[in-house]
């Protein structure tokens, strides 16, 4: 009988254990997320399964409150109430999947795992265990991702201590041999410490200040340069012009974050510029739920929401190379980078205004997933991140 009462709490404190060991930024430590479907098919009911998924997903989260109190220069309430809004479709999706009948539960945790990686759940998809797939089975791509499946879906049966074994087995010897990611050849990331002011100061002295930053980034030699999220601020002719003059006489194209606005709100993109020209290069899939993608302000005639592109432009093209471009909250989602590994780009482009994350782990889990998805596929990776 006391077996059965300390239980189902210790469910829950293990989910909290995994959930904040998993997502700390360290990406070797990710194949901690796989101990949630352990603990989620052990639980005795639906409720507890749900307190559990909560438990874990709240732990993975945790970092947002501050952001968001960082982001809006408020208190913690906004960002509690985003928090517990963006876990409501976690729990909800495996709340329903839950099912007493062991037999069954392979298959309802499959399915609760595509829900999540995909819209409309998959919007807020985060803390995702397959997401582990590319440090315990680095340069397998596509096979790799599917045995994590099956992996994913043996820890919900009753050979699940096997099952684990086998994964942590995957783990140390990944762990052992375990390299960065490569910089591809002829590209350099540079990041920045501007905080919130970056993309909000759009004087020509900050223009001045980014182009000379460039330009010492690569002075005589053919190179991609690489500026973060909203970088440029709002992307008109006359920051076009300034960026064209401001690189003549170099072999810089420069990849940078940058706004660009419509009469339906404003689009969250990437730009390509160089001493030739600029253009628009990329239109963010996934901007941030709730702080950038509000579709709901449109029923009132509102047209300052950015607008999201689900399944557009999944690879761009710079300098003969096929690109998977990720900017900030697409790093920590599934569906984006998946989408871009079927077309098989070239290399992978990861960039982030994080001066809001403060306090917070949030810029280094973008990190640790994007590392962990170009070791599944075995992709170069740049990163350009303003803090």
């Amino acid at each position: 009988m006391r077996r059965d009462i300390l239980f189902k709490p210790l469910l829950v404190l293990a989910a909290i254990v995994a959930g904040t060991a998993a997502w700390g930024g360290d990406v070797l430590l990710l194949p901690i997320a796989t101990a949630f479907p352990v603990l989620w098919s052990l639980a005795p009911t639906r409720l507890i399964a749900a307190i559990v998924a909560s438990s874990y997903f709240l732990a993975a989260s945790r970092g947002l409150p501050q952001g968001v109190a960082n982001y809006y220069a408020t208190d913690f309430l906004p960002g509690v109430m985003l928090w517990f809004c963006a876990c409501a479709s976690f729990v909800s999706v495996h709340a329903f999947a839950w099912t007493p009948h062991s037999s069954r539960r392979p298959v309802r945790y499959l399915a609760a795992m595509i829900a999540m990686a995909v819209p409309p759940f998959g919007i807020t998809g985060w803390a995702h265990p397959l997401t582990a797939a590319g440090v315990l089975y680095p340069a397998w791509g596509w096979w790799g991702l599917l045995v994590m499946t099956a992996g994913l879906a043996g820890l919900v049966t009753r050979l699940w201590p096997a099952v684990a074994i086998s994964l942590a087995g995957f783990w140390l010897w990944s762990a052992a041999s375990w390299t960065e990611p490569a910089l591809p050849d002829g590209w350099r990331g540079v990041d920045l410490e501007l905080h919130q002011s970056l993309g909000r100061d759009g004087s020509l002295s900050r223009h001045r200040d980014l182009i000379a930053t460039v330009r010492g980034a690569s002075p005589h030699v053919k190179t991609v340069v690489v500026l973060p999220e909203a970088a440029l601020g709002f992307w008109t002719p006359t920051t076009e012009r300034t960026w064209i003059a401001g690189l003549q006489g170099t072999n810089v194209t420069v990849v940078a974050g940058a706004l660009v606005a419509d009469p339906g709100g404003y689009d969250n993109v990437l730009v390509e510029v160089s001493a030739a020209g600029g253009k628009v290069l990329y239109r963010e899939r996934m901007p941030v739920p709730g702080s950038m993608w509000q579709p709901w302000r449109s029923w009132s005639g509102a047209r300052d929401s950015a607008q999201a592109y689900f399944f557009a432009n999944p690879v761009v093209t710079v300098s003969a190379n096929r690109v998977a471009p990720l900017i900030c909250y697409e790093q920590l989602l599934v569906w984006p980078i998946l989408q871009s590994m079927l077309n098989d780009p070239d290399l992978i482009v990861a960039v982030g205004n994080g001066w809001w994350t403060g306090g917070t782990s949030i810029v280094a889990i973008q990190r640790a997933n994007a590392i962990a998805w170009a070791k599944l596929f075995s992709k170069p990776l740049v990163f350009s991140f303003n803090i």
